[in-house]
């Protein structure tokens, strides 16, 4: 995770991120349970559980650019795959992309698991 992102933003960045994954991981919840309670095929079940995983995923910040992508294409997959309105879809295939690229921000798990450490050494004085 540290080879991905040499920084884990800070300050308004940083909560601009934080505010990012929130609101994609609850709305891909929602969208997906809504989606669920209507008994779809096996197959749109499946396609939902992984989209509920990613939303889950980013709203810890946790394995954020994996769970960014998979959102990303799941979202995509669903403007060909269900009729109605694409363009949610899109916006949520967008900020998973974005949040893919640009990193969890320094409220995640990742940054907690993944991100520099300060080392304090001692003076040699006694």
């Amino acid at each position: 995770m540290r080879r991905l992102y040499s920084t884990f933003a800070h300050g308004w960045p940083g909560a601009g991120l934080l505010l990012m994954r929130l609101v994609a991981g609850i709305a891909l919840i929602v969208r997906e349970a809504a989606r669920l309670s209507s008994h779809p095929s096996i197959f749109l079940t499946v396609l939902s559980v992984i989209t509920t995983g990613a939303g889950l995923l980013l709203i810890a910040g946790l394995w954020t650019p994996i769970a960014g992508t998979l959102a990303a294409v799941m979202e995509i997959w669903k403007v060909f795959l269900l009729p109605g309105n694409i363009w949610t879809n899109v916006l949520l295939a967008t900020v998973g992309a974005a949040l893919a690229m640009l990193g969890p921000g320094a409220w995640s798990v990742d940054a907690r698991l993944f991100g520099w450490k300060r080392i304090d050494i001692p003076d040699r004085k006694s």
